[in-house]
């Protein structure tokens, strides 16, 4: 059966250009009535104009779609909650948000302005968090929900000179993993998407990358799923270039170490530490503690 949102509403943010433009234009072909909210801004998040999301909206009417066009900042929770009162007053539900909104402001961090780096974390994570809490209850009102957070491999592994990006990225996986806990008794879904993608945030990679291969297009499908009435819940799904794969973070087993020389014993068997053998994905944080101390009891019973 094909994949349907007939009587949807979904908002995508940062749906001006790029992905989050693939993301509402492949929403609304299939049946979701979409809010394209853009700033309009530059990439580095200076500037602003309604002109892009108005385009999009343009595009989905075109082809006999229904969306409207936002240009709030994500930064802003007024304008935000605004943006979520006007899609409830025309169409009176919200069951999708895409977090897609970035920018990009990357040096290295011994060249980095502190405020840059807190604007980069301002506008993903601050953003999502505004969207996400503006949302949250009609969600759980409606016993209905999907949320995706888009991350990225620079947060899930790093790269270089984009300290201020990659630790914003990096907690929206932190917010997902405890939302998608939150969430679960009000179906509530939340998810992360992992893009590889050219688009103007990727642009002076340049040559580096096999750009014809890199449509945002090609990220989309792994981002209709997430959002679907099949969406898994708490899955970091990685995809790119027609590859879609998925990211853990994961628990080794470990290993139990006290006494004077444990300091010693720690350095002496990092290794063992290390050894992903038996390695596990914890349902919550708690099972870090319950590893812990199983180690310990069974550790003194010996």
């Amino acid at each position: 059966m094909p994949m349907r949102f007939d009587g949807r509403v979904a908002i995508v943010t940062g749906a001006g250009g790029g992905l989050g433009r693939e993301h509402a234009l492949a929403l609304a072909k299939r049946g979701a009535r979409v809010v394209v909210n853009d700033l309009g801004g530059a990439r580095d998040g200076s500037g602003s104009s309604a002109t892009a999301a108005e385009a999009v909206v343009a595009e989905i009417e075109a082809a006999g779609g229904e969306a409207m066009a936002n240009a709030a900042s994500v930064t802003d929770y007024a304008g935000v909650q605004a943006m979520v009162d006007a899609a409830m007053a025309r169409w009176g539900r919200i069951d999708i948000l895409v977090n897609n909104a970035g920018v990009l402001r990357d040096k290295t961090f011994a060249k980095m302005e502190l405020e840059d780096f807190r604007f980069v974390v301002d506008v993903h994570l601050m953003g999502a968090v505004n969207c996400t809490k503006a949302v949250w209850d009609i969600m759980r009102e409606a016993n209905y929900g999907r949320i995706v957070m888009t991350t990225s491999s620079s947060g899930l592994y790093g790269n270089f000179g984009q300290s201020n990006y990659g630790a914003a990225k990096m907690a929206l996986v932190g917010l997902m993993q405890t939302l998608s806990i939150e969430g679960a008794k009000n179906d509530i879904r939340v998810n992360c998407l992992a893009p590889t993608a050219h688009t103007r945030m990727t642009e002076d990679l340049g040559a580096r990358l096999p750009l014809e291969l890199l449509g945002p297009e090609m990220v989309t499908p792994g981002l209709l799923h997430l959002v679907s009435e099949a969406a898994p819940n708490r899955c970091i799904l990685a995809a790119g270039a027609g590859g879609f794969e998925r990211a853990y973070v994961t628990l080794t087993q470990g290993a139990w170490i006290a006494g004077d020389h444990a300091p010693e014993q720690v350095a002496a068997r990092f290794a063992e530490i290390s050894d992903r053998t038996g390695e596990i994905v914890p349902e919550m944080g708690a099972a870090q503690g319950f590893t812990e101390l199983t180690k310990a009891q069974a550790a003194h019973r010996d």
